[in-house]
């Protein structure tokens, strides 16, 4: 039986060619820029790879030492990853299975979806029905489209693991760049962060 785990999922999302965060591997010699805020995250080789613990938007300062001591608890059962911190408008998660598509999306953060069940969209699609719950408009078309243009390779890549009546996860935000005072520059993108298998 095939899965993902976090980890899988985060060196994954790097092959897949899909919009994601500039993912880098933490060693305790790395150095960080002092300009932007980053996010500091720990994924197992294998176990429970739920609620670990990360750092996410602080400074480098801050994301240095959070870094070196998840390193040194976690060097031999996991990898830590950092990149820069982004500030989400809109989040959610897709989910991909052989018989639907659903696109669940909230106001800013993710966390405001999976730890407080807010849900500002559901979209359902199957067998070229498309269902919509809650608000309608929240995403624009242009958004659903950038979203919905890599299910195709998503398919495609983990067609095993759908065969074997299992799901793939992604967690996705529309976000921006943020400096070291968490003020957002830049266009809003699309950014993929998460992938496992359910």
């Amino acid at each position: 039986m095939i899965s993902i785990n976090k980890l899988m999922g985060f060196l994954e999302l790097n092959k897949l060619g899909i919009p994601t965060v500039p993912l880098k591997e933490f060693h305790p010699d790395v150095n960080l820029t002092y300009d932007v805020l980053w996010t500091i995250r720990v994924a197992v080789y294998e176990g429970d790879d739920l609620n670990l613990p990360r750092a996410v938007g602080v400074n480098a300062r801050e994301a240095l030492k959070k870094g070196r001591e998840l390193y040194n608890t976690y060097k031999d059962k996991g990898m830590i990853f950092y990149y820069p911190f982004f500030i989400a408008e809109k989040s959610g998660t897709l989910e991909i299975s052989n018989s639907r598509i659903i696109i669940e999306a909230v106001q800013g953060d993710l966390w405001n979806l999976v730890t407080y069940g807010k849900v500002d969209e559901t979209i359902i699609i199957s067998n070229e029905d498309k269902y919509y719950y809650k608000n309608k408009e929240f995403l624009t078309n242009e958004e659903i489209l950038q979203i919905m243009k890599h299910i195709d390779l998503i398919k495609f890549k983990y067609r095993d693991l759908l065969v074997e009546g299992k799901s793939v996860l992604l967690e996705w935000s529309f976000a921006y760049n943020t400096n070291n005072e968490n003020i957002p520059f830049g266009n809003k993108y699309l950014v993929f962060y998460e992938i496992r298998s359910i």
